[in-house]
C-alpha cells in the first residue's frame, strides 16, 4: 500500500474529526475518530519510529498506521496488508513523546489491535505461535516450571553447546524455526530463586507501606530483582507486603489486542491485592509497586481498561491511583539508607514503557546520581526501541534482532561496564544482542536492573558483582 498525503483539516483527512462509517471495525471501541483527528501529518514521529527507521516505509510509521485506521473507519476491509503494518508496530510509544499535537497513538493502536484480534483470521502457523506465547508468558506458575529444566541445561553446559551448534544466528534452528530460536537466545542464566515472604518489615522508622507486584517473567527468570526490590524498599523504611498467588497484570494481552483476556487478568489482580490481608489490603497501603516498565504502563491504565465494567470501574481507579514504578517511590521518599561507594561506569537505558508510556525519566537518573563513585553515561538515540517490546522479539525476530544489534552497538560505544535498565525484556534483549553481533565480539558487559545497583550500594557489595551479573562475555 502506498501513502496518500491528506491535507490537514480537509474532509476525509486524518485531521477531520467527524464520525466515520464502520468498515473494518465493529462498534465496540473502534479507533477513536476524534483522536485520529488530532494528527496533522507533520512527520515529527518518523525519526523516532523503530520500524520507519529500519525500512523507510510510510505505512510502517505512526502517521501511516493512523491513515490505515482512518481508511478502516471509512469502509476499507480488514485485509492482510493492513494488519501486517499494525502488527509491525512495536508499541514503544516513542511517537507519543515526539508528537507536538498530543496524538494518543497508544490508545489508538490498542483499540485497533483489539479489532484485529476479533475479526482477522491469521494463518495457522502464526495462530499456533501466538497460542504458545500466550499459553506460557502470562502464567508465572508455568514459567516457574521451566526453571528446573533450564537450570539443568545451564549447569551441565548443554545450553552453550546447543547454542553454538544449533541456535546461533544463522544456525539450524534459526533457519527452521526462527521464532523458537529467538525464544532460546533470550533465555537468561538463572540464579537460585529466593522465596519472597508475605511481609518484609521496614528497617528503622516506617515511612510507608507498599504492596509489591512480583510479575510473570520477572518472578520466574529474575527473582533476584524482586528480592533486591524488597530489600531496597525495606532499607528505605517501607514495610513491604507481597500478596500470594499473584497472576499476570494483563500487559502482554493489552499490547497485543487480547482485550477480554487482559480484563480478566486485571480483575484478578485487583481481587488479589484487595484480599491481601485484613490489615494491609488496598486501603492499608500507600503504594502498589511494580519494577517492570511494561507491566507498569498497563497497571496505570486499569481505569480505561475496565471503564465499562460496573463491578470493577471504581475499584480499578482506586487500584490505579496507588500504582507506582519502584523508581518513583524511591525518588519521592528520598534516601534514608546510607549509600556506599560503587566505583562503576554504567549506561542507563530508558525502557520504552517507562520513559514514553509513564514519563519516568529523571527519577532513575537521580537515584543513580546519589550513589558515590558511580558514573552514568547516556546512550545515543535513546528514543529508538531495543526491539524487545514484550513478545515482539519472538513474533518478529528479524526486525527485533536488527533493532537489538543497533541498540547493542550504541550501548557498547558508551564504554560502560554495566548496562542498567528497569525492564526484564530489555535486559534479555540486550544481553542476547551483544554476543549475537559479530562486530561487537565477546564484549564483556554486566546487565543489571536499577534496583540491583541501588541494593549493591546500600549493602556495600563489591562492584565486580555487577560487572559479572548476566555478563555478555561468551568467550
Amino acid at each position: 500500500m502506498t501513502a496518500v498525503d491528506p491535507v490537514p483539516g480537509e474532509a476525509g483527512s486524518i485531521a477531520d474529526p467527524r464520525s466515520y462509517a464502520s468498515g473494518a471495525f465493529d462498534d465496540h471501541r473502534p479507533p477513536d475518530a476524534a483522536l485520529l483527528g488530532d494528527c496533522v501529518h507533520c512527520g515529527f514521529c518518523l525519526p523516532t519510529c523503530p520500524t520507519y527507521v529500519l525500512w523507510g516505509e510510510e505505512m510502517d510509521s505512526p502517521r501511516g498506521r493512523l491513515y490505515l485506521m482512518k481508511e478502516g473507519l471509512d469502509g476499507a476491509p480488514l485485509d492482510d496488508a493492513m494488519v501486517e503494518h499494525w502488527d509491525n508496530c512495536l508499541g514503544c510509544m516513542s511517537c507519543v513523546t515526539a508528537c507536538p499535537s498530543g496524538v494518543r497513538y497508544d490508545t489508538l493502536i490498542e483499540q485497533t489491535r483489539a479489532q484485529v484480534e476479533r475479526h482477522h483470521e491469521r494463518p495457522m502457523r502464526e495462530k499456533a505461535l501466538r497460542g504458545l506465547v500466550f499459553a506460557l508468558f502470562p502464567h508465572p506458575g508455568r514459567l516457574r516450571l521451566l526453571r528446573g529444566p533450564i537450570r539443568a541445561l545451564q549447569r551441565t553446559g548443554l545450553d552453550r553447546a546447543l547454542r553454538r551448534r544449533v541456535t546461533k544466528p544463522g544456525g539450524l534452528l534459526e533457519r527452521m524455526a526462527p521464532h523458537l530460536a529467538a525464544m532460546e537466545r533470550l533465555t537468561p542464566p538463572l540464579q537460585p530463586a529466593e522465596r519472597m515472604p508475605a511481609r518484609i518489615p521496614a528497617q528503622g522508622t516506617r515511612r510507608a507501606t507498599v504492596a509489591m507486584i512480583t510479575g510473570c517473567v520477572q518472578d520466574a527468570f529474575f527473582p533476584e530483582v524482586n528480592a533486591a526490590t524488597a530489600r531496597v524498599l525495606a532499607a528505605e523504611g517501607c514495610e513491604v507486603v507481597v500478596p500470594a498467588h499473584q497472576g499476570c497484570c494483563g500487559a502482554l494481552s493489552v499490547h497485543n489486542g487480547r482485550e477480554e483476556e487482559a480484563q480478566r487478568y486485571a480483575r484478578a489482580m485487583i481481587d488479589t491485592f484487595e484480599k491481601a490481608d485484613a490489615a494491609h489490603g488496598l486501603d492499608g497501603v500507600d503504594y502498589v509497586v511494580i519494577n517492570a516498565a511494561g507491566c507498569g504502563s498497563t497497571l496505570k491504565d486499569y481505569t480505561r481498561l475496565l471503564a465499562d465494567d460496573p463491578a470493577y470501574a471504581s475499584r480499578a481507579a482506586a487500584f490505579q491511583g496507588k500504582v507506582r514504578d519502584i523508581a518513583e517511590v524511591l525518588d519521592e521518599l528520598g534516601p534514608a539508607a546510607e549509600r556506599h561507594p560503587l566505583p562503576l561506569t554504567v549506561a542507563y537505558h530508558d525502557a520504552c514503557h517507562l520513559a514514553h508510556a509513564q514519563g519516568v525519566r529523571a527519577q532513575p537518573r537521580r537515584l543513580l546520581a546519589g550513589i558515590p563513585g558511580l558514573e552514568v553515561r547516556e546512550i545515543a538515540d535513546p528514543e529508538i526501541c531495543c526491539g524487545s517490546a514484550g513478545v515482539y522479539s519472538i513474533l518478529h525476530p528479524e526486525a527485533a534482532a536488527e533493532l537489538g544489534r543497533r541498540k547493542a552497538a550504541a550501548i557498547v560505544d558508551t564504554g560502560a561496564e554495566v548496562l542498567v535498565t528497569a525492564n526484564p525484556g530489555c535486559l534479555l534483549q540486550v544481553a542476547s544482542s551483544i554476543p549475537a553481533s559479530a562486530d561487537l565480539g565477546a564484549h564483556a558487559m554486566g546487565m543489571a536492573h536499577l534496583v540491583e545497583v541501588l541494593d549493591a550500594s546500600i549493602r556495600g557489595l563489591a562492584p565486580d558483582r555487577l560487572r559479572s551479573a548476566r555478563s555478555t562475555d561468551t568467550s
